[in-house]
């Protein structure tokens, strides 16, 4: 047997032994969960948990809303007793989208291969946390050597003819990125593309994970996929009930085989509650592991012949906050923030150190790497990421570089006549501009070589930059939300928080509305009898309804509208903001306007302050809210009106854009228009290098600059 293989039983062995002592020292806390679970307490956990746990069923769809009311309203019940019973429905009724929800988590899920000595080993089970990392144990790939020998299968399993599935191989990529920690036992690794180039979350899809709390309470049900003694996958459905929840682990029982070994734990939403690591062993007096029969358990006997009494998991939340705090290089970074927004890693990314290589290897007294290497006594190597990574520009770099204003373009630039401005919108206070001016160009540049017309030099172009400004003036209202938790709380309940501090009071109407138009019942059962405000808040409904109907998350949505409520609402902020795009924009010529998302708004009253030497030729918005009148009828000029002295204006916009919402600006008021929907990439409804790289879009900015050339 070699190093890394007795290295790797022994780490198996460790993880079984730890987990044996949780569950004793965890005895008596358990015994109290049994004692109330057996007098009839379904859900023997706080009334706090409980509350949040409610919030977030009906924040994520877990329950409809109508069946909630009817149920609740057959009985006078306080509060405590109705969270306990939305978690009850929960258990007991699922809507149908369950079922298709559960296959496209069990498509993330892949068996993780070893190679050994001309053989593949089934190893263990994994699963895609981004479009390119995936998450396992640690003791399933203790280091980057030994992740070097395996790879991962996905569909290694049974179509719905029971017949099997077309297995689809892809390798590892530990020189990408590779973090691992031992006490919490999880790995977590990139997966290298296909051959024809699509990561594999782009393929399979990829689960998104929450540090937020409120995904599961005690004696409630969870879900596990995996691949048991390396078979073709599996699933232990809803049958197991969470005993112990540790400030790291849980423990839970299930029907969870050996070789189950990193597999993702789900409850009945598809959350990814925990990494499961572990059976628990029954011992005896002496510390014996005990086979099924009563009899001590000897090497060679087999992992199936061992008494389990329970199962433990590793608590998603505890590893999101690990990874936190890890040093990385400006490329890993990047890898992580594509884990989303509720990770909390894209903040914490932001304001962590930029290295310029990276970490060296931990000293052999740490029981935890730090930078992603996990042999002790290896030395630092320099690993660049197997492909190039686009990097933002994160919170230390622009500490010392954020400028206040933005970007010129070459006095050259089209004769000196014509002038492209672009103008972005919320949440790129991390970014420079000069990042950001490429970045849209390049968009734009791959749209004008579909349409087979010419590219533009990126320093042709003016960039106005606000998003420092806009940053600081909504800073002291972010200060005040982080300090009542809200980075702790469902997107629904941070909604509820902006709605009070609204200069206006005009952010739950914004929200509202945008929902309507996205199909939302205005009189349903939840608005009509009063049971969301009363209950868990009256926004979790449109957020999740608009989050249902699009490909932006809640958070997003949420903080969206919160800036532009913010912009619109206060007229310091509004003043502020354009006092900062006119220092960077040209006093004379043709204007070609190209504006985004809140920058649409910005924009739409920019051109009602231009010089009057300054002609707007051509207006494109993208990924706009105008279509609301919570906004246009807030504007300088009062819409829905056509900007003064536009010529021409098209706007773009994609289906699954929530912020688009409103699109197709169809009121007669806006004038004649172009409207051009596009069908922008799974999880970049939103972004503006995605609106730009469409043929469409692009040969009306072309068309204009040829034109008047």
């Amino acid at each position: 047997m070699s190093v890394t293989d007795l290295s790797h039983k022994e780490l198996h062995e460790q993880a079984a032994d730890e987990a044996a002592r949780r569950y004793v020292d965890s005895a008596a806390e358990r015994e109290r969960v049994e004692g109330r679970l057996a007098a009839g307490v379904r859900f023997p956990d706080s009334p706090d948990a409980l509350a949040v746990r409610a919030d977030r069923i009906l924040d994520r769809g877990g329950l409809s809303a109508s069946s909630v009311v009817a149920d609740i309203h057959r009985e006078a019940m306080d509060l405590p007793d109705a969270y306990e019973r939305i978690i009850d429905l929960s258990n007991e009724l699922q809507a149908w989208s369950f079922l298709p929800r559960g296959v496209r988590a069990g498509a993330t899920v892949a068996r993780i291969t070893l190679r050994r000595d001309g053989r593949e080993l089934p190893h263990g089970t994994g699963f895609l946390v981004s479009p390119r990392l995936m998450m396992t144990n640690h003791h399933v790939l203790p280091d980057e050597a030994f992740a070097r020998r395996c790879f991962v299968e996905f569909n290694a399993q049974v179509t719905a003819d029971n017949l099997p599935d077309t297995v689809v191989r892809m390798e590892l990529d530990p020189g990408a990125f590779f973090a691992a920690d031992r006490r919490l036992d999880f790995a977590l690794v990139a997966v290298a593309p296909a051959p024809d180039g699509p990561a594999p979350g782009e393929i399979f899809g990829w689960n998104r994970l929450s540090v937020q709390i409120g995904k599961l309470v005690l004696g409630e049900k969870v879900n596990i996929i995996g691949h048991p003694q390396g078979r073709l996958k599996e699933i232990a459905l809803r049958d197991n009930a969470v005993l112990v929840r540790l400030d790291d682990f849980v423990h839970y029982k299930t029907d969870t085989e050996p070789g189950n070994s990193g597999s993702p734990v789900f409850n009945d939403q598809w959350e990814v509650v925990a990494l499961h690591h572990s059976g628990v062993p029954k011992k005896d007096g002496q510390g014996r592991v005990l086979r099924k029969d009563g009899r001590p358990w000897q090497q060679g006997d087999g992992d199936d012949a061992i008494e389990w009494v329970a199962n433990e998991g590793v608590r998603i939340s505890s590893i999101l906050k690990h990874l936190a705090g890890l040093d990385l290089d400006a490329g890993r970074r990047a890898l992580l923030t594509e884990m989303g927004p509720d990770t909390g890693l894209d903040r914490a990314m932001a304001t962590a150190p930029a290295l310029g290589s990276p970490v060296a290897a931990p000293r052999p007294d740490r029981p935890a790497p730090a930078g992603g290497r996990t042999a002790p006594s290896a030395p630092a190597t320099p690993a660049a990421p197997a492909a190039p990574v686009s990097v933002p520009t994160t919170g230390s770099e622009t500490a010392a570089r954020r400028p206040q204003v933005g970007l010129r373009a070459r006095g050259t630039a089209f004769g000196g006549r014509q002038h492209v401005v672009f103008l972005h919108g919320r949440d790129q206070q991390d970014n420079h501009p000069d990042d950001l001016r490429r970045t849209w160009t390049a968009g734009l540049n791959r749209g004008l070589t579909l349409a087979g017309l010419h590219p533009l030099d990126p320093e042709d172009v003016w960039f106005p930059f606000y998003g420092t400004r806009l940053h600081d003036l909504v800073s002291g209202g972010e200060s005040a939300a982080e300090s009542i938790g809200l980075d702790r709380v469902s997107a629904a309940a941070a909604a509820e928080v902006f709605a009070s501090q609204s200069p206006a009071g005009s952010y739950e109407r914004l929200l509202y509305e945008a929902a309507a138009r996205a199909g939302m019942p205005q009189n349903g059962p939840a608005t009509t009898e009063g049971f969301g405000a009363g209950l868990v808040g009256a926004l979790h409904r449109p957020l999740s309804w608009l989050a249902a109907k699009s490909d932006l998350d809640e958070w997003t949505i949420a903080t969206f509208l919160r800036d532009v409520d913010l912009y619109l609402g206060d007229s310091a902020v509004r003043q502020a903001v354009l006092d900062s795009v006119m220092e960077t924009m040209p006093t004379s010529g043709e204007l070609v306007l190209v504006t985004h998302s809140l920058g649409t708004v910005v924009g739409m009253d920019l051109l009602a302050r231009l010089p009057d030497g300054l002609d707007p030729v051509l207006l494109v918005t993208a990924g706009s809210p105008l279509g609301l009148d919570g906004v246009n009828e807030r504007l300088l000029a009062r819409g829905p009106h056509r900007p003064p002295g536009v010529r021409d204006w098209v706007n773009v916009w994609c289906p699954t854009d929530a912020v688009a919402i409103g699109c197709p600006l169809e009121d007669e008021r806006w004038g004649k228009l172009t409207q051009l929907a596009v069908p922008n990439a799974r999880e970049r409804a939103h972004r503006m290098d995605e609106y730009l790289g469409h043929p469409g879009p692009a040969r009306e900015i072309r068309g204009v600059l040829t034109r008047q050339a």
